[in-house]
């Protein structure tokens, strides 16, 4: 395994970081638990969570994802091997989101960033996370397949300040040790670290936003902070959903895979998304390699990324993500990587 620092911390980050938001949907307890197992035997020390997951979320399994880790931190003894890392729901904005967290009370402000705290500690049996994230902003941005932002005026939101005053004190009580951000923009992380500078907070060490050959918009502004601020990035869905395995080639759905089960991930459907994805999935047959080793290698090669988080539902697929470490991508497979992205510039924001 390599590893990278997070932020501007001492902390050693596993490149590959271990993604959980199929425990309790596609995946059962004991495989959650053999999924950790494994990861760990393999040097991964980042488990990433969130009070939301399983994903798509439901009223029914909300919570469970953080069962299955506190349970197998329970019969493991094993808390001091994993960096933890959590989110709390931001307000929902939208249909896509999860209305039935705290009834829909999901403001990051003082009650409810204290009540998403103690209950995931909770459910994850134990007493800090080594990472706390805002899994989304609480005001409305361009994210989750929005293609502009949609300005939208006089609307009640939670002050940053506020929310950044709540989290250290959470910093002071030894309840979590680092804070991050998560499907944010530039516009919000610069507010953040202008506001822990000049208050004295706690300084935002990661951005988990998605980022793969499907989705490279955090390059066009985001990117920067990795350079001046030290701000790490989490990738999340380097795989776009799975598709960059090729498993849904050619209008195909494989029996209890996820865009075979659930509709809500339509941007993965558009015939932009299709081309650039087939395209890519032949590059890497061409090269005798396996499309999934190709995307996360690419993702893995990125300087600002500090973790590639990946998700699998069997431990075979976990494996050959895993061994994407071991591969570095040929220039030439590089300039044609370049070349697709220039005829389909993320196709699946």
């Amino acid at each position: 395994m390599k590893y990278r620092n997070l932020g501007r911390t001492d902390v050693k980050l596993s490149l590959i970081g271990l993604g959980t938001m199929t425990w309790g949907e596609q995946n059962t307890e004991a495989e959650a638990h053999s999924q950790i197992d494994f990861a760990l035997d393999r040097g991964i020390n980042l488990v990433d969570t969130a009070e939301m997951y399983p994903v798509p979320p439901r009223p029914e399994t909300q919570g469970l994802t953080e069962r299955y880790i506190g349970t197998w931190l329970a019969k493991s003894g094993r808390r001091q091997d994993i960096f933890l890392a959590s989110k709390a729901a931001g307000p929902v904005r939208d249909a896509k989101r999860p209305g039935h967290i705290r009834e829909g009370k999901t403001f990051l402000d003082r009650a409810n960033l204290t009540q998403a705290l103690h209950d995931s500690l909770k459910r994850l049996q134990t007493d800090y996370l080594d990472l706390y994230q805002l899994h989304w902003p609480d005001r409305t941005t361009a994210t989750f397949g929005k293609l502009a932002y949609p300005w939208v005026k006089d609307e009640t939101t939670t002050p940053i300040l506020e929310t950044l005053s709540v989290l250290d004190e959470f910093v002071r009580a030894g309840k979590i040790r680092h804070i991050g951000l998560s499907n944010e923009t530039p516009w919000g992380l610069a507010q953040f670290l202008h506001l822990a500078q000049t208050h004295n907070l706690p300084r935002v060490a990661s951005i988990q936003n998605p980022y793969s050959l499907l989705n490279r918009l955090f390059e066009s502004g985001l990117s920067e902070f990795t350079q001046f601020e030290q701000v790490s990035l989490l990738a999340y869905s380097p795989l776009g959903m799975g598709m960059l395995t090729g498993k849904y080639r050619n209008g195909a759905r494989p029996e209890g895979a996820r865009l075979s089960r659930f509709t809500r991930f339509d941007r993965y459907s558009r015939p932009q998304t299709i081309a650039a994805t087939d395209r890519y999935v032949q590059l890497a047959l061409d090269h005798g390699l396996s499309p999934a080793q190709l995307a996360l290698a690419w993702v893995n090669e990125q300087p600002f990324v500090a973790s590639n988080i990946i998700g699998a539902t069997t431990l075979e697929q976990l494996k050959e993500n895993i061994d994407s470490i071991d591969i570095s991508l040929p220039e030439e497979v590089l300039k044609e990587i370049a070349s697709i992205h220039r005829d389909h510039p993320n196709p699946a924001p």
